[in-house]
């Protein structure tokens, strides 16, 4: 066979330049959704959209939004799927579950207890079904996904040196200007801005006294980083998406590269999603990123013995980083596990009382405020993206969305795991950590986090459905990914 015909018959047909310039667009458009779109849909009423020039770099956007910069980029995707004469690449299963799941999500809407919430997060459901289907019949090639992955890696990159630069600056000059403003009432502060921290509640009204919110400064002081993302767990779901991947290319990538720059690259890579990770305190994203890694250890070529011994230092360094990280957290009784515990109750007990369309997507916090235990802080979401399916669209809802996503990853790993190249299996270690966070979160709901898998899920699914030469795969086998 000729080298020629062995690379196509590996990498597959090669992209048009129409591909490309689609796939550098949505790339784009995925890296913009990681830097202005990344809270859930839920909270678009209390996202102000921004009025200057400051806000328009610094602050999120409403994330409605993202719908409108999203629809145009579909149409143009279908468009290339039907001309392009698409095939769809796995069983039949995997493109009727995903419709049949968002069907579902309709009839569901039309038995909502809010209609406001259920409209809002229909658009964000309708784009992961959307994101999902481009990528599996327009971005799958390796060509393209590479063009895609430009956009998304770069806006990753800044999330990363956003998180740093807030544990390492931002914060404490925040805190110091906080309780300097609290001292001298205020008077130092630009009107506008005053307003603004009232309104964002960062400062609030104590018995007649404009006061630094306690929760605010308990916050900062914990130092727990977020990127350009809603909270701490939804970078370190950015992470467990896209680290992987970014250790793929950086280690493969570099061949050629002359070896201090090369070490430079590697280095650089590892301490920005090393540190993003310890810094955001996720407990789930720590032991996620341990699982990853005896995943990652078992695929090598290396003998047993030698792969049982690394598993075993690295679950040892492992928590014992882990056991010093969150020990405090632990010692003040882990309040966060016993929440999730009592959302958990309250999506079962919700899908039990609705078992058939449930309440509604989007319409956890609802029910939940009738349910909750009387000492349980409010909740929007159950932080389970697959329990809260079943809680707002009842059983049917529930059960396509898990059997999808299950289908699907066994699916990619059958292939991945025995014939595919670094990238895929950068790929698939993301993704099986972003939908096994999935568990104890709600990153289903966060366009940033969402739309980004659900396409590399569809890219993927293509690329794994492509045959490997027994010799490329072999050879991928001891690399670093």
């Amino acid at each position: 066979m000729r080298a020629g015909s062995r690379a196509s018959t590996v990498l597959g047909p090669r992209s048009s330049a129409l591909d490309q310039l689609f796939a550098v667009l949505f790339g784009l458009f995925l890296g913009l959704a990681i830097w202005k779109f990344g809270n859930p849909v839920i909270l678009d009423h209390v996202i102000f959209p921004p009025a200057s020039l400051t806000e328009w770099w610094a602050d999120a956007w409403p994330t409605h939004w993202s719908n409108w910069i999203l629809l145009p980029l579909v149409l143009a995707g279908g468009w290339q799927a039907l001309t392009g004469k698409p095939h769809w690449p796995a069983t039949s299963w995997l493109w009727v579950l995903p419709l049949l799941w968002f069907g579902w999500q309709l009839l569901s809407a039309m038995h909502t207890v809010d209609a406001f919430l259920t409209t809002t997060t229909l658009w964000q459901l309708g784009g992961c079904v959307a994101c999902y289907f481009i990528g599996a019949l327009v971005l799958g090639r390796e060509r393209a996904l590479r063009w895609l992955l430009v956009g998304v890696l770069a806006a990753f990159t800044f999330c990363l040196v956003r998180a740093a630069d807030q544990r390492l600056f931002e914060f404490s000059e925040s805190r110091k200007m906080l309780l300097e403003g609290q001292q001298n009432g205020w008077t130092n502060f630009p009107p506008a801005l005053f307003q603004e921290m009232k309104r964002e509640g960062t400062i609030i009204n104590s018995n007649g006294v404009d006061v630094v919110n306690p929760a605010m400064l308990a916050r900062v002081a914990k130092g727990r980083v977020m990127g350009t993302l809603v909270y701490p767990n939804a970078l370190a779901g950015v992470i467990l998406l896209l680290f992987p991947v970014s250790l793929a290319l950086a280690f493969n990538e570099t061949r050629q590269m002359k070896p201090p720059i090369r070490a430079a690259v590697i280095a650089l890579t590892c301490l920005l999603g090393g540190l993003g990770l310890f810094w955001s305190g996720s407990k789930a994203g720590w032991l996620l990123a341990l699982a990853l890694a005896g995943v990652w250890l078992f695929r090598l070529s290396w003998s047993a013995r030698l792969k049982w011994v690394m598993l075993a230092t690295v679950l040892m360094v492992g928590l014992a980083v882990f056991a010093l990280r969150f020990h405090s957290y632990f010692t003040a009784g882990a309040t966060s596990v016993g929440a999730r515990f009592d959302y958990w109750r309250a999506a079962l007990q919700t899908a039990r009382q609705n078992p058939i369309f449930g309440t509604g997507p989007g319409t956890f916090q609802r029910p939940y405020e009738q349910i909750k235990s009387p000492a349980a802080e409010m909740a929007r979401m159950a932080h389970n993206d697959y329990l809260q399916q079943f809680s707002d669209s009842g059983i049917v809802g529930g059960v396509c969305y898990g059997a999808w996503i299950g289908l699907a990853l066994v699916t990619v790993a059958r292939h991945v795991w025995r014939g595919g190249g670094y990238l895929q299996f950068g790929l698939f270690l993301g993704l099986l950590g972003w939908f096994a966070q999935g568990l104890v979160e709600f990153s289903l709901y966060v366009p940033a986090l969402a739309w980004t898998a659900f396409t590399l899920l569809g890219c993927l699914l293509r690329m794994s459905s492509n045959q490997f030469d027994k010799g490329q795969a072999t050879g991928y086998a001891g690399h670093a990914l």
